[in-house]
């Protein structure tokens, strides 16, 4: 019987719909700023961080409240028109919480802390007041070694953590390049540069029973990973996000082939509408066309379930597939069923 025969027996048979192209669970965006959709194609592509970290300060000031809101609307019912069951959402302010608190979506909220001339510490512990908000780091560059300790690390609560998303972290440790000079330039000092890497001062300071999730990750070494795997006894998670790394510095990470090796637990996610053209995981999954597409599929959907602790409720259509290559093509498209 022919594909077409079989299709049309089973529509004709009350309550079976066919689908054609593949079918899998839903989608896990493991890092997105849904706060920040409203900056929607606001900066330039490929300035470098820097250039972006200065856009943001300049454009964050010129839009309502309520042209912020109905950009977030927009984008949560287009994450789960698309599939995306949970978001690993990080929060600067309480903006987000009344849309997701009305989204079908499972949100689980991250109030990161940084500041070093002024720590924002006390604002992201009211955050942790909202429903299913955890405090965490920002990064290994963004936050005095004071905070960093001072935070409660938890066996059973996720930290995510901006991990290497450009040579100029390691290079500030090293007291040198961009990011080293824009801090000598306003007076930023850090109680941190001692540790020697961003590697060696998570190991130093998070406890090996944390779970982690690491985010961006282009710029990951082996020895990175050593140190990293070599301490923790609790999951680490590392999530790419290679639409958003792309749009800010115009590179995809190459590490791709290494965190394979070393069988890492991958996860996908999308940054926010600031750095990327939409929330879509399935966009980002083109990204990595070499790796199996089966593979591919668990870094968005099981992985990034088990690093939220959530179950992959929904079910996921993606048509537009070359199942020949068994391949995602420009075609691609995803669309929730269930």
């Amino acid at each position: 019987m022919s594909l077409e025969q079989y299709s049309d027996n089973l529509d004709s048979m009350a309550g079976v719909a066919f689908y054609g192209g593949i079918l899998c669970r839903g989608f896990v965006n493991a890092h997105c700023h849904s706060e920040l959709s409203y900056l929607r194609g606001a900066i330039a592509q490929g300035g470098g961080y820097s250039a972006f970290a200065a856009a943001m300060a300049q454009v964050r000031g010129n839009y309502t409240d309520t042209g912020r809101t109905e950009a977030l609307i927009n984008a949560d019912q287009a994450m789960w028109n698309e599939g995306i069951d949970a978001v690993a959402d990080i929060v600067n302010d309480h903006s987000s919480f009344a849309v997701k608190s009305q989204s079908k979506i499972c949100y689980r909220s991250f109030a990161e802390v940084f500041g070093l001339k002024k720590s924002n510490l006390s604002l992201c512990q009211e955050l942790a007041q909202e429903h299913n908000c955890t405090l965490t780091p920002h990064s290994t560059y963004s936050i005095q070694q004071r905070d960093m300790e001072t935070l409660n690390y938890s066996h059973n609560s996720l930290i995510t953590i901006h991990f290497k998303e450009s040579e100029q972290e390691e290079q500030l440790y090293a007291g040198y390049g961009p990011l080293a000079e824009w801090y000598r330039s306003v007076g930023f000092e850090c109680d941190f540069l001692g540790f020697g890497s961003p590697a060696e001062r998570i190991v130093a300071t998070i406890p090996s029973h944390q779970p982690l999730m690491l985010v961006h990750n282009c710029c990951v070494t082996q020895r990175d990973i050593d140190l990293i795997m070599g301490h923790f006894t609790a999951p680490v998670y590392w999530t790419l996000c290679p639409r958003s790394n792309r749009y800010i510095s115009s590179a995809v990470p190459n590490v791709v082939e290494l965190l394979r090796a070393n069988k890492l637990n991958i996860c996908i996610g999308t940054d926010s509408l600031a750095s990327n053209s939409s929330l879509s995981i399935l966009e980002e999954l083109k990204c990595f066309e070499s790796v199996p597409l089966a593979e591919r599929l668990i870094w968005a959907t099981t992985n990034g379930a088990e690093a939220l602790g959530v179950a992959n409720r929904g079910w996921v259509n993606i048509v537009g597939v070359d199942l020949e290559r068994m391949q995602l093509t420009e075609k691609s498209l995803a669309k929730r069923i269930l």
